[in-house]
């Protein structure tokens, strides 16, 4: 793999997850470059990663060959213009944002670029990540692999071939390792308030859930419906608590929230 010089103008959660990925799958790190106003989280990013860092967006920019953009939605049109003076002909730009749709960088930047959304999720950081990308159909292919094999560095990608489909990749994949953490975290509860120290509880619950998904991974002839009938014994245990799960619809109640999470995507569209 030929290594670009990459910088994440932003070092929050999401850049950091990326650099770790990349960082961890041999990327050299003198390469990487991070810039962001406030010195803490940079200082972190280079004693755990050994990256560059710097607070000039501009400087930042204008040495690297692909630009990844990793502000909050609300904050990209102003570090966009700030950089639009730039001559990025030459530059690939990835964004990360949610809810910041292709043509509008177009307007912010004042000038044609190449760019590719892409929408990771956290896991990315201990590299089994899930990131959904899309590119206009006149990015170039190059271009595509490029991005696509960063990305990959922190685990596995998909390509959508409609722009709006990155808000059905938010609710599948970039906003529901929360979906699984709250799941786990009122089972733990659940299990504390019936006796079990919380060590304990942690530990049966996470490999619980690590196990359910490798199974799933590793037998992709199965579907998930038929793996949960092979642990559901009539009339036993684990029949009882789907059967309370389902009587109080939880299928709806997910349903619901993924709808929900995919129209405040579809706002925030409107809104930046």
């Amino acid at each position: 793999m030929t290594h670009h010089k990459v910088c994440f103008i932003g070092a929050g959660n999401m850049p950091r997850s990326i650099i770790s990925g990349l960082v961890k799958s041999g990327y050299p790190a003198t390469l990487i470059q991070a810039s962001n106003p406030s010195t803490p989280k940079l200082e972190a990013l280079a004693a755990d990663f050994g990256i560059r860092v710097t607070q000039d967006n501009r400087a930042a920019a204008q040495e690297a060959d692909v630009v990844v953009l990793s502000v909050k939605p609300q904050l990209m049109q102003a570090v966009c213009e700030e950089l639009s003076d730039i001559d990025f002909s030459n530059k690939l730009v990835v964004t990360i944002a949610a809810g910041v749709t292709a043509a509008r960088y177009g307007d912010y930047f004042k000038q044609p670029i190449k760019l590719i959304r892409t929408m990771p999720n956290t896991p990315t950081q201990i590299g089994v990540g899930m990131t959904g990308l899309y590119a206009a159909d006149d990015v170039a292919a190059a271009d595509r692999s490029l991005c696509e094999r960063l990305m990959a560095s922190g685990g596995e990608v998909v390509w959508v071939d409609k722009e709006a489909d990155l808000n059905q990749v938010i609710a599948l994949a970039g906003s529901s390792p929360a979906y699984f953490f709250l799941f786990m975290e009122a089972m733990m509860d659940a299990g504390m308030e019936m006796g079990m120290d919380e060590a304990k509880a942690r530990q049966l619950v996470q490999q619980a859930a690590l196990g359910a998904a490798q199974m799933l991974k590793q037998n992709p002839q199965l579907s998930p419906a038929e793996l949960r009938h092979n642990v559901t014994s009539k009339g036993g245990t684990t029949a009882e608590a789907i059967a309370t799960f389902e009587r109080g619809d939880l299928r709806g109640l997910v349903k619901q929230a993924m709808s929900n999470c995919i129209k405040r995507a579809e706002d925030m569209a409107k809104t930046f």
